[in-house]
């Protein structure tokens, strides 16, 4: 489990074909402490530690992965937004975050709002009845708050902290983003489909 807080931007120094796709990332995080087999969510998406050095991690993603997910499009110097997994007596400050992309939204639009940045996405249509004026939504791992909902698109500000330690502060329209709906939006879905 992630919270959608970003604690480094890493970025992809390789990228390797081969059945599934081998990615390595660098990044700030002190990677002694972080063991083979570990998690880590890369732009939204969960993926094993399979190897690392002092500033860098391998992780493998298989072709269902590539395909409800923007790392296919990935190459050397993408900007990865990372984070570790929650410890148990870590604060959770954004909401609860599983790691598991549901699917692929573009970004339509982006205009200055006073010091934030008003973002506007496009997702996947099936995705749409589980998003909702302030509920959460996790955006290329980031823990967001929707602002509005029209029947196509979805809109956000994102404040000058994020823009700075996020890679929404190079984002520009028409870039691919991962979404994660909100949990409990899911499982009130599911529930309301059995009546």
């Amino acid at each position: 489990m992630f919270t959608g807080i970003i604690t480094d931007v890493g970025r992809v120094r390789d990228v390797r074909q081969s059945g599934d796709t081998r990615l390595e990332i660098e990044t700030h995080f002190d990677m002694s402490d972080v063991d083979i087999g570990a998690s880590i969510a890369c732009s939204g998406t969960c993926l094993t530690v399979i190897e690392k050095g002092d500033n860098w991690f391998a992780a493998e993603a298989s072709a269902e992965t590539l395909s409800k997910t923007s790392l296919g499009a990935w190459h050397v110097d993408t900007a990865v937004n990372l984070e570790r997994p929650l410890k148990a007596a870590d604060e959770l400050g954004g909401h609860l975050v599983s790691g598991h992309v549901d699917g692929v939204g573009e970004i339509t639009q982006i205009e200055s709002e006073g010091d934030s940045i008003r973002y506007t996405f496009r997702p996947p249509p099936e995705l749409m009845k589980f998003i909702a004026e302030k509920g959460s939504i996790a955006i290329n791992g980031v823990s967001l708050t929707v602002n509005e909902v029209d029947d196509t698109t979805f809109g956000v500000n994102i404040i000058p902290h994020t823009q700075s330690e996020t890679t929404f502060g190079t984002a520009k329209t028409g870039d691919p983003v991962n979404l994660e709906i909100d949990m409990l939006a899911r499982y009130v879905a599911r529930l309301l489909e059995k009546d």
